[in-house]
């Protein structure tokens, strides 16, 4: 098992969910208005007026055998809205209950 942490602009949230709803993930966890800033490009999200936009977060908890297809549908994402902000991080899972 695999932990997929995603965070990406809010303005985004729609479309990362239809890329989970195509890839069958049905379990995850999701923070709104989460600030932060990239360290590669694009502008700091901080809900301010200087920095307005907000950015949301998802964990996901997949198959080891789905984070490809995942990280690709989530890359082609990014590649057609670049300048609004998205990564993607991929952590071993040890144990669950």
């Amino acid at each position: 098992m695999k932990a997929v942490f995603i965070s990406h602009n809010q303005a985004l949230t729609e479309e990362v969910e239809i890329i989970f709803q195509k890839m069958s993930v049905k379990g995850f966890t999701q923070w709104t208005e989460v600030k932060g800033a990239g360290s590669i490009s694009g502008d700091p999200h901080m809900g301010t007026h200087t920095w307005p936009s907000l950015n949301n977060s998802i964990l996901a908890i997949v198959d080891d055998n789905k984070v490809k297809d995942i990280l690709k549908e989530l890359s082609e994402l990014n590649r057609e809205v670049e300048e609004q902000g998205l990564r993607a991080f991929v952590w071993n899972i040890e144990e669950t209950i």
